[in-house]
């Protein structure tokens, strides 16, 4: 299975080859209605980016598609593009959060939205079709640089947008990655004063120690109270998380609640509703029951968020990694457009961020990673379940448990939330143990 959570990932150049992005290329193109597909391209910082998107190139071109190259943009930009440019589909080159020697493909469809499971099995059927043959002969396609990409994608972004951010100092971390050029400039043109750190990627610094997976340098310096609020965004740009100006961390999980009780308060929340998945704070649901909004809850991954919203006709959703849809300005997660939303909280009611932040009381949660030889045999790993069951029913109604395989590394996840920190760091590590003797 080529397709997990988030399109096709793995380490460049052992399992995602330019071979592999070679027909991914050809493939989207059969997919499509159009015989000359247009497909705008983007990609992230990490070293194989430019290999891998001339392979995805070469495959989209050779299959007589017309590739529209708009270079390092975050994710969400491609899906705007799209839409803006009348494009038939998108592509991304990235992996998201994961270190730099990790890259993946993620498409998306006319409509600005990722493919659903069943287009992607398609494009993986293809794909195991064609493997080991040429393409079927055709008129060549053609190769073109989108023109003033980043522009284009702040103007859909920007245009209309009611935000005078003059006086804000702004701190922000782009996880030298796709947000290095357009976070900094969006700010300032709304009147901010921006610094920047995570700016000077280098191939290999994407993600590393840096962005919203490691924000503990940006508390240290958003400790020193030179700024009012600090925004570490991912590598790809479709995730942010917040620090507060006391150094503190606003995950997704605050800053969904933040954004859900301003829109309501505003009569803007659709549905009075807001889409989460099962890894969301229990602290999330309360408050959220407090407020009169309903809280739907599905499986983890971003796409599960947005079909429960689309089925819904919501336009909130998010995660608590800071990957966060608002369809009012986006049609997939988007860290900058959030930061905005989060900013449109703060100067509408006056509020700094450390005070919006008291909207929800987190309860004592831990999460822990676990590398293991085969994610996929925790099924079956009946000592880890039995452990499960053993300590939730300890917990009762005061904490919950949540063990499952990432969908895009060899790791196995470990979330447990009680009443108190010494309680979830027990629970925590008596499953752990299991697992990592289980699964190795």
């Amino acid at each position: 299975m080529l397709f997990g959570t988030d399109g096709i990932r793995g380490v460049a150049n052992e399992f995602l080859t330019a071979e592999l992005a070679l027909t991914a290329g050809r493939a989207i193109v059969a997919v499509l209605p159009d015989r000359s597909p247009r497909v705008i391209i983007g990609r992230d910082t990490r070293i194989s980016g430019p290999m891998l998107e001339s392979a995805l190139v070469a495959g989209i071109s050779s299959a007589g598609g017309i590739a529209e190259l708009a270079g390092v943009i975050p994710t969400p930009a491609v899906a705007s593009l799209v839409l803006s440019q009348g494009a038939d589909a998108g592509a991304v080159i990235s992996a998201s959060h994961n270190p730099y020697r990790d890259n993946g493909i993620k498409f998306f469809g006319a409509d600005g939205f990722k493919l659903t499971d069943k287009q992607e099995a398609g494009i993986e059927r293809r794909m195991e079709a064609a493997a080991g043959a040429g393409p079927e002969p055709c008129e060549p396609g053609a190769v073109h640089l989108l023109a003033n990409p980043v522009e284009l994608y702040l103007d859909d972004l920007l245009t209309g947008l009611d935000l005078d951010l003059s006086g804000l100092r702004i701190l922000l971390d782009c996880a030298n990655g796709a947000t290095w050029e357009s976070a900094p400039l969006a700010l300032r043109r709304l009147g901010a004063d921006v610094s920047v750190t995570g700016a000077e990627p280098d191939g290999f610094n994407i993600n590393h120690e840096c962005g919203s997976t490691h924000v503990d340098k940006l508390q240290e310096i958003m400790k020193t109270g030179e700024y009012d609020l600090g925004l570490a965004f991912d590598g790809d740009g479709d995730r942010v998380m917040a620090v507060d100006a006391t150094g503190s961390v606003v995950d997704g999980d605050f800053i969904m609640a933040i954004c859900a009780a301003y829109l309501k308060s505003r009569g803007l929340l659709s549905g009075d509703t807001v889409v989460t998945t099962v890894m969301t704070n229990l602290g999330f649901h309360l408050a959220m029951k407090e407020l009169g909004i309903t809280v739907r809850t599905t499986d983890v991954g971003d796409r599960y968020v947005l079909e429960e919203m689309l089925a819904g006709d919501f336009a909130l959703g998010g995660e608590q990694s800071g990957h966060i849809i608002n369809l009012e300005t986006g049609s997939t997660g988007d860290g900058l457009a959030t930061s905005l939303l989060l900013l449109k909280a703060m100067t509408g009611t006056g509020v700094p961020l450390h005070d919006l932040v008291k909207v929800m009381r987190r309860l004592p949660q831990k999460l822990v990673n676990i590398r293991v030889a085969d994610k996929d045999a925790l099924d079956g790993a009946g000592a880890v379940w039995e452990k499960v069951e053993e300590q939730s029913a300890l917990l009762g109604d005061e904490g919950r448990i949540l063990v499952r395989p990432s969908g895009t590394e060899p790791v196995v996840r470990v979330m447990v939330e009680a009443a108190s920190p010494e309680r979830c760091r027990d629970v925590c590590d008596s499953i752990v143990a299991v697992i990592r003797k289980s699964l190795g």
